[in-house]
């Protein structure tokens, strides 16, 4: 006799309820906020997270420009990459990085939060991230995150 009386529900594509979210970022430290930016992208916060699916929202930072680091990490943190030529490391501090383009800053904070395979590529793009206070996304009336109300 096969009395079940509840399924566990697996969220896909088509029963995800992705909703638009508005995070500012003045005034936050960086790995703080981007662990919680990381999380709405992957869609931690919903009852039907599912592990091997997009269901997460769509994260819009703003003020990108305001954001803290702590201790010294403006002049020892660096960010390397490679050319892919041989003797092609290139590395820059956070404060070179920051007067370059204070977005990609927040952009590499998420980014490696977010799983290393064709999924997290996929969330990635749920990211935009500005500047300013302005920003984008108006015309899809994105719901303000408090962080501070957020553990």
């Amino acid at each position: 006799m096969d009395t079940l009386s509840y399924k566990t529900v697996s969220a896909n594509a088509a029963t995800a309820n992705k909703e638009w979210v508005l995070i500012d970022a003045d005034g936050q430290t960086l790995g703080r906020m981007s662990s919680i930016v990381a999380k709405f992208l992957r869609g931690k916060y919903k009852t039907n997270f599912t592990p091997h699916a997009d269901c997460g929202d769509n994260v819009v930072v703003i003020n990108a420009d305001k954001i803290n680091l702590t201790g010294k990490k403006w002049t020892e943190k660096s960010y390397i990459r490679h050319t892919g030529y041989p003797g092609g490391q290139r590395s820059l501090t956070a404060t070179e990085l920051y007067e370059k383009d204070p977005t990609r800053l927040v952009e590499n904070a998420v980014k490696g939060m977010l799983p290393k395979n064709k999924l997290g590529a996929a969330l990635f793009r749920n990211l935009k991230v500005y500047v300013g206070a302005e920003h984008g996304q108006e015309a899809q009336k994105p719901k303000v995150i408090n962080l501070n109300d957020i553990k």
